[in-house]
């Protein structure tokens, strides 16, 4: 049976969510699912906003043929050719033959990539501040190239201020009925997270760009490919964080500790070393064990907050290797203007220490706080001085910080 809202006068979801999907881009784990959103405009023109992944093809289909009745498809806007939503473009092709695919050069492109039917005649091409009409209903097209992907456009609703924004401000979770933010108690704002850091979070100056654009412009609703809508009072907090999380600044002051660990002692180094931080008064800390932790959670948090503390041992004359990883796809996601933190440890050669320090040097103003501790084995009782200087320092920077 159809799935459908009607969100704003004459404007439909017609789209639905997935709970069996386990990772993301069979990647990122889903525990909540994830939901496919999809928009359909019904005017003195039809126009359909995206598709949606061929998961809930069935009843996304189901949707859009009860919401037409019996008119004619007249457009389908692609903002975004990733196949988690470009997957019904084709069949949508299909059984509206007449129906015009509306996007950019680079869209079609892809298009074309992904897809052996022949659309090229239903091809109707926009550019930067374009506009469509339906009727009532008028669209202004904004490119929004590498956010993420090369063709993405967002569209906007110039009468009522609805901006229909492709991945961005979206989220990871499937629906339970409610459509919007404010519908619900609490704000799952870590997935939203979670989402734009390992999704999003390289392209940031891409981001910063598309703001400038929509600069000045009465945004009333946000109505994103995932998660739920923003609207009404919820949408300067969603664009707060967006433009914060995009400028790589921290939302606030605290300490994520993400440690390796074979047997333990490693473990033991990072335990010891928050029990001291708190004794010193710092409140807001997280730990992470990263062979146990999936990485987005912690990029996520690291993202999140002001600094970090790595603990690594050696592995086979090299840092351990789930740390190596974690430190390498921070360095993709290009996070930085954070305070970091090392401890290495060591049996025969020592490795991690001077690993960790490299690549975060290589990163862009990652601040090292308090002198780098390497560790033989197991931490001794000599050795608490050090961990107290370092404790000391870290407690000292991220009280100074804003």
């Amino acid at each position: 049976m159809y799935c459908v809202q009607e969100i704003a006068p004459d404007i439909f979801w017609v789209g639905g969510s997935d709970r069996r999907l386990e990772l993301f881009e069979n990647m990122f784990p889903l525990p909540n699912g994830v939901a496919y959103n999809s928009y359909l405009i019904m005017d003195e023109k039809t126009a359909l906003v995206d598709t949606v992944d061929r998961s809930i093809s069935q009843l996304y289909l189901e949707n859009i043929a009860h919401v037409l009745g019996d008119r004619e498809l007249d457009y389908l806007i692609v903002n975004h050719m990733e196949p988690d939503h470009c997957a019904n473009i084709e069949e949508i092709a299909r059984r509206y033959p007449n129906v015009r695919l509306v996007g950019n050069k680079t869209t079609f492109q892809f298009m074309e990539q992904f897809y052996e039917l022949d659309m090229t005649s239903n091809y109707l091409e926009v550019k930067d501040g374009d506009e469509l009409s339906l009727g009532r209903t008028t669209f202004r097209f904004y490119t929004a190239p590498m956010v993420h992907w090369p063709e993405v456009m967002v569209t906007y609703e110039i009468s009522r201020g609805i901006l229909f924004s492709a991945d961005a401000f979206g989220s990871f979770g499937a629906f339970s009925g409610n459509l919007f933010v404010d519908e619900l108690d609490d704000i799952d704002i870590n997935e939203a997270r979670r989402y734009y850091t390992n999704i999003v979070g390289r392209y940031g100056s891409q981001v910063q760009a598309l703001f400038k654009k929509l600069a000045g412009l009465e945004i009333n609703m946000i109505c994103s490919l995932h998660g739920h809508i923003w609207r009404s009072e919820k949408i300067p907090f969603i664009l707060d964080l967006y433009n914060k999380w995009s400028r790589y600044e921290p939302e606030k002051k605290g300490v994520v500790l993400v440690y390796a660990s074979m047997y333990g002692n490693t473990e033991n180094v990072i335990q010891a070393l928050a029990n001291k931080l708190a004794q010193r008064g710092i409140r807001d800390m997280h730990m992470y064990d990263v062979s146990k932790t999936h990485a987005s959670y912690i990029i996520s948090d690291l993202w999140k907050y002001s600094h970090m503390v790595l603990a690594s041992p050696t592995y086979n004359m090299h840092l351990y290797f789930v740390m190596d990883a974690l430190l390498k796809d921070i360095s993709v996601l290009g996070l930085k203007n954070r305070k970091v933190s090392i401890i290495g440890n060591h049996t025969w050669a020592s490795a991690a220490m001077k690993s960790m320090k490299e690549q975060l040097e290589a990163m862009n103003n990652m601040k090292l706080v308090g002198e780098p501790m390497d560790v033989r084995s197991a931490i001794k009782s000599d050795r608490e001085t050090d961990l107290d200087k370092l404790a000391d320092a870290i407690y000292i920077s991220v009280m100074e910080s804003k």
